[in-house]
């Protein structure tokens, strides 16, 4: 499957007419310079869960232009070990404005089976347009368009205490040439034991496009920290062929106390 690392973290949502963008002008308040969050990856498809990969985001600071910026770093590969089956070796980097939280520039190099591609996207925010290193022309954009990467940072600083459950938060990103406006839903609050610990949590659910990975609608579950982190601690679906479940395992040089963690598993 092409673009399996890209579809799990950052899958395709359900294309939607244009509504108020929910994570336009945001501020970071949730993460600094420094910080790295590891993921681990389980394929489950005979009701045993496998360790089939591995992520890693990080955030560094930089500049575009001479101005400051933040660059996200998103790496994901397979175990080793299940290599001869399906390799991915992927990596994302989005570069962001520091006080916006929007795109200059998004780039992927993918690294999946036999499939290999690298793209850039060059973001021009006020004329709402881009271009990409894949193909000719100017792509239109719209008011607040994020990259894959640069949106789940942006979601990160959403204020849940102002939202109802069920409410949606809506979205624009920009990905394969096409710009996609969606959202995903605030669920509500719970608890959630991982292998990591026990934590607080906020639950949400992107609505899913049917494809080559996924079914469809709104099966994805995400719970990320109830605290001021809203780091993702867990991602669970469905996928045409079992499930997949992702446990972050660890994070480094956060921003906030990880009051959400409850207790730590030995």
């Amino acid at each position: 499957m092409k673009l399996l690392f890209l579809h799990l973290f950052f899958p395709i949502f359900s294309f939607l007419p244009s509504k108020d963008n929910g994570l336009c002008n945001q501020t970071n308040t949730s993460f600094s310079v420094g910080e790295k969050i590891s993921y681990t990856i389980y394929y489950n498809v005979i009701g045993l869960y496998v360790n089939a990969g591995s992520a890693e985001f990080t955030t560094t600071a930089s500049n575009w232009n001479g101005l400051p910026a933040y660059t996200y770093t998103a790496t994901g590969k397979s175990n080793a070990k299940y290599d001869w089956i399906f390799k991915v070796r992927d990596k994302y980097e989005s570069i962001v404005d520091v006080q916006t939280l929007l795109p200059y520039q998004f780039t992927r190099q993918i690294n999946e089976g036999s499939f290999h591609q690298t793209e850039s996207l060059l973001f021009n925010q006020k004329a709402k347009t881009l271009t990409t290193s894949t193909m000719p022309g100017i792509f239109k954009t719209a008011e607040c368009t994020y990259d894959v990467i640069s949106a789940v940072y942006a979601a990160r600083n959403i204020k849940y205490d102002n939202y109802q459950i069920n409410e949606k938060i809506y979205l624009n990103f920009f990905l394969d040439k096409e710009l996609f406006p969606s959202y995903f839903k605030f669920l509500g609050r719970d608890e959630i034991t991982t292998r990591y610990g026990k934590f607080k949590v906020i639950k949400i659910a992107p609505l899913l496009v049917k494809g080559t990975v996924f079914n469809g609608g709104e099966k994805m579950t995400i719970w990320v920290t109830d605290d001021e982190n809203h780091i993702p601690v867990r991602i669970e679906t469905p996928i045409v062929v079992g499930s997949i479940k992702v446990d972050m395992v660890g994070f480094q040089n956060l921003r906030h106390p990880m009051t959400a963690l409850m207790n730590v598993n030995n």
